[in-house]
């Protein structure tokens, strides 16, 4: 079985997904259009200190504090160019090796979609699938996912670990893990 976390292709080039700060289109991000909330609603909802921490959590970005103080001064923002223009005008985009709301995209991504969670509750579901011998493959993109996955499976005493150490892709930076049920 594989587990491939990545976004579809077809979610980040539809501008009506709000899945990309390359097009503009409306501040969505939910991979269900049936979730109530979007990624409009935690920009222009959240206080200061809950988007720090947002951005901090999800997206492991440094400079949380000076996103969230552009952000609230120029609320409400309903696309994601408005959301793009606010991080820009916090971050130079000089100052980075990729433009600088990569991490807030994918901090507002996994928190509209509760993406952490949905990792956390389809890993057993996965493992109970297999029958003894199946293999389980995930690939992530990012270190809290690769976190939650490496500790489940080291921790599941229903799997042998095949990879002590992750394959890692160079571009994208993807991670591969491996494991096998008993």
């Amino acid at each position: 079985m594989l587990l491939d976390l990545g976004l579809s292709s077809e979610q980040i080039a539809d501008p009506a997904r709000g899945f990309s700060f390359q097009v503009d289109g409306p501040l969505d991000m939910r991979a269900d259009p049936k979730l109530n909330v979007t990624a409009a609603d935690l920009v222009n909802g959240l206080g200061r200190s809950e988007l720090i921490k947002l951005f901090r959590l999800y997206g492991e970005e440094i400079r949380a504090k000076q996103i969230a103080a552009a952000i609230i001064a120029r609320r409400p923002l309903t696309t994601t160019g408005q959301l793009v223009e606010a991080i820009e005008a916090a971050v130079p985009v000089s100052s980075r090796r990729h433009h600088p709301a990569t991490l807030v995209f994918q901090a507002l991504r996994m928190a509209v979609n509760d993406e952490l969670n949905n990792l956390k509750a389809v890993l057993p579901q996965a493992v109970e699938l297999l029958e003894p011998g199946g293999r389980l493959a995930v690939i992530s993109f990012h270190s809290l996912e690769d976190r939650i996955v490496k500790n489940f499976m080291r921790e599941n005493k229903g799997l042998k670990v095949l990879t002590k150490k992750p394959i890692i892709s160079a571009k994208p930076h993807a991670i591969l893990r491996l494991a096998e049920k008993l």
